[in-house]
């Protein structure tokens, strides 16, 4: 199984750094005996390979090769490849940079590498036969994609930053056999390339007949692009989930109720 990391973004929302923002030290590891700053992807590659990965692509912009030298030729049990997206042009196209490598019956899937979120195990939770996105709860969902799912758990439409969204559940991550990805990368191609987001993109698909659903296993959820997010990333790691720093907007922390 492929995971597919998209770490192109230049991260205006936290520079400036002297490194990428995929790099930043939140929370900690242990190197044997010794602790050590953990970099903030190595959550999401952590919960892929927990997921069930066992190949990794990152999909970097020309000027982040400090990425390639922090991780070198894997993580864990998971090889890495890296893919090149040459100038800006949104998630659906640094995604789609990775499909040379996926195969038709390989199963992909999606995370964005400045997040944290729990549980570790959840992606285990997402079907391996159809489109799936990892949902979790958020006090400000307009603020991401929310999913709007029927009773049965069909997503029905993906509402891209929408002021007024009529859910409170986000995605996170997602999975999807790589015959649905091919597909997905097709009508992005009949689309003009037009779709930055995946959530317009995947409405599109939807209209056309596709079906994908939505699993709501996610507990807790941090963006860590901004400062306050930083802050909240370290507070949610530090075990202090029921807590709130009162200078924190209610975006960047959020948990289940």
């Amino acid at each position: 199984m492929w995971g597919i990391v998209p770490a192109a973004g230049n991260g205006t929302r936290i520079q400036p750094l002297a490194f990428s923002k995929e790099l930043l030290p939140v929370g900690s590891r242990l190197d044997g005996e010794t602790e050590r700053p953990r970099a903030v992807s190595e959550y999401l590659l952590e919960r892929m390979v927990l997921g069930g990965a066992d190949k990794l692509c990152l999909v970097i912009s020309p000027g982040k090769s400090d990425i390639l030298e922090y991780y070198g030729g894997s993580y864990g049990t998971a090889a890495i490849a890296y893919v090149v997206q040459p100038r800006p042009g949104g998630l659906c196209d640094a995604l789609f940079r990775a499909l040379p490598l996926v195969g038709p019956d390989e199963p992909v899937i999606v995370g964005l590498p400045d997040t944290v979120w729990f549980p570790e195990h959840a992606l285990r939770a997402l079907p391996e036969d159809e489109l799936s996105f990892l949902l979790f709860p958020v006090d400000r969902p307009e603020l991401f994609d929310a999913v709007v799912l029927s009773p049965e758990g069909v997503v029905q439409e993906i509402q891209v930053k929408r002021p007024d969204p009529a859910s409170r559940w986000i995605w996170g991550a997602f999975r999807m056999p790589g015959r649905v990805f091919r597909e997905l990368h097709q009508l992005w191609r009949e689309r003009d390339r037009r779709d930055e987001y995946v959530g317009t993109l995947v409405n599109a698909w939807i209209a056309r007949g596709g079906r994908a659903v939505g699993v709501k296993a996610g507990e807790a959820y941090v963006d860590v692009g901004t400062v306050h997010g930083y802050r909240a990333a370290i507070g949610l790691l530090a075990g202090q989930v029921g807590g709130r720093d009162p200078g924190l907007p209610p975006v960047e922390r959020t948990e289940a109720e």
